[in-house]
């Protein structure tokens, strides 16, 4: 079995252990993820910040089992951190070298600007992002990151976090105006820089937003990930969240393992994004533990994957032991595609997504020959998640559903249509999918030419496509297009 490593984040509210296996220099893929709300900072604000013996004892506890897992697994590195509560904590030293006595486990505590670093560099390489501003609300702090370009260029961290607004404001029922007076004084440390029309939501506070709205919209995939929405549209629900009663937040659609520090979340989730001027929020599944991983993993390419790498789909293939698509299937992609661009029949944007679903099409075969297209769709809808944003993913996955079929006459399409390319694009580029994975799985030509002539699209080889010619008259057509194969057939003398 392929080595593993293990993160163990220790945090002002949870606690959490996930551990991650090795498939190749740029694969990996979780295996086991475990979390306990030991909370524990809890009491500490009041107690100038010491950690007390409820939290202590919680923290033990979980981390006693949490390495009981661990030996479960072929982990070669354990690596902990600790965050806000025990960084602020007078005694947080003393707790981590009695964790080290007790458990062996070494702990490292890490400041609140590399906190903020790991969860920009897992939102860097897991998110479709490429500048924005990172944002992770924990419990004693909130840790932010300016991204720009690809780079992180500058990070933060902020006294202000769920736990530690909930002990000083909200359980003394103080008013909310000076609980906001207290968020604005530790914003007005940020500096100038930190601007941007994009905010990266990482943490329980932005999944669980996201979640709701997801939930108030009816919107049709189960999945925080890379989950984006407009903040104008939803400053009065957040404000109806960091205002109103405990009791009222079941009919907010808030989960009942959120309540206890929702509106403390939201308060500051609010004052920040007003800070810092973002007009759109992506939520992040990701955050500091596959940070502090991907730290560790891509430490040989300072920190980000290839831009030519897509984490998901190299793990993909390293599991299900895929070979890659031929490099000649994707030429015939790219010339099909260009042609139908240049008459105006597709936006160049679908390029990308069109190439995901070719380098996921061999996902299918591993399961069953037959139906693979539906084993390639399944797949494709759970485990492609990084750095690919909701449209790509779904696109991607309805291209290997659908094989050339009509997918607007599916129900399935029907579910997604709100995210999908219109009707006409959806046909071309389930056309150009269909006809290239057809070509290259049915015939032992390498090299095609093609032809656009306004609505007619010549397919010509130097070799027989006779059973080609079979498989393509199954592919639906976009409307008004003709087809038209030329090929040498050569049939050998003979007598009898």
């Amino acid at each position: 079995m392929s080595q593993a490593i293990a993160i163990i984040d220790i945090g002002s509210n949870s606690a959490r252990l996930v551990i991650y296996q090795k498939s190749s220099k740029y694969g990996f893929h979780l295996i086991c993820e475990k979390k306990s709300k030991v909370r524990i900072g809890e009491g500490a604000y009041e107690k100038k910040g010491y950690l007390q013996p409820i939290g202590i004892h919680r923290a033990y506890f979980a981390l006693n089992e949490f390495i009981n897992t661990i030996k479960l697994y072929p982990v070669t590195k354990t690596i902990a951190v600790a965050t806000s509560a025990i960084r602020d904590a007078p005694n947080g030293l003393a707790f981590t070298e009695w964790i080290k006595k007790e458990l062996n486990l070494e702990i490292e505590i890490i400041k609140g600007d590399r906190e903020a670093r790991y969860g920009a560099i897992a939102a860097l390489n897991l998110l479709p992002i490429t500048s924005g501003i990172t944002v992770d609300i924990g419990g004693g702090s909130s840790d932010l990151a300016l991204i720009v370009n690809s780079k992180i260029v500058e990070t933060y961290s902020l006294n202000i976090g769920t736990v530690r607004l909930k002990e000083l404001f909200f359980d003394k029922n103080r008013p909310l105006e000076k609980a906001k007076k207290f968020i604005k004084k530790e914003l007005d440390k940020l500096p100038t820089s930190f601007r941007h029309r994009e905010m990266i939501g990482i943490g329980g506070t932005a999944r669980t937003l996201g979640k709701c709205i997801m939930k108030n919209e009816d919107y049709p995939i189960d999945k925080i990930h890379a989950f984006t929405y407009n903040v104008e549209e939803q400053l009065e629900y957040f404000s109806n969240i960091s205002s109103v009663n405990k009791s009222i937040l079941p009919y907010l659609n808030i989960p009942e393992g959120r309540i206890d520090t929702i509106r403390e979340g939201t308060l500051i989730f609010q004052e920040i994004l007003a800070h810092i001027g973002s007009k759109r929020v992506i939520t992040s599944g990701v955050g500091v533990r596959e940070g502090v991983f991907l730290d560790d993993f891509l430490k040989e390419n300072s920190g980000q994957f290839p831009r030519d790498i897509n984490p998901s789909i190299r793990s993909m293939l390293d599991r299900f032991d895929t070979p890659h698509a031929s490099t000649k299937s994707k030429e015939s992609v790219i010339t099909l595609f260009n042609l139908f661009e240049k008459n105006k029949k597709i936006n160049q944007k679908y390029l990308k997504t069109l190439l995901y679903a070719i380098d996921l099409t061999p996902v299918g075969y591993t399961f069953n020959i037959y139906r693979s297209y539906q084993h390639a769709f399944y797949a494709t809808m759970q485990e492609f998640n990084y750095a690919v944003t909701h449209e790509e993913m779904i696109l991607a996955s309805m291209l290997l559903r659908f094989g050339g079929k009509k997918l607007y006459e599916k129900e399935i399409y029907k579910k997604y249509k709100m995210i999908l390319p219109k009707k006409q694009e959806l046909e071309v580029l389930s056309f150009i999918y269909s006809i290239s994975t057809a070509l290259h799985e049915n015939s032992s030509v390498k090299k095609f030419d093609f032809k656009l002539k306004e609505d007619l699209l010549i397919i010509e080889a130097k070799k027989s496509l006779y059973l080609v010619k079979e498989k393509i008259e199954e592919i639906e057509r976009p409307s008004k297009l003709k087809l038209k194969l030329i090929d040498k057939q050569v049939i050998p003398p003979y007598s009898f």
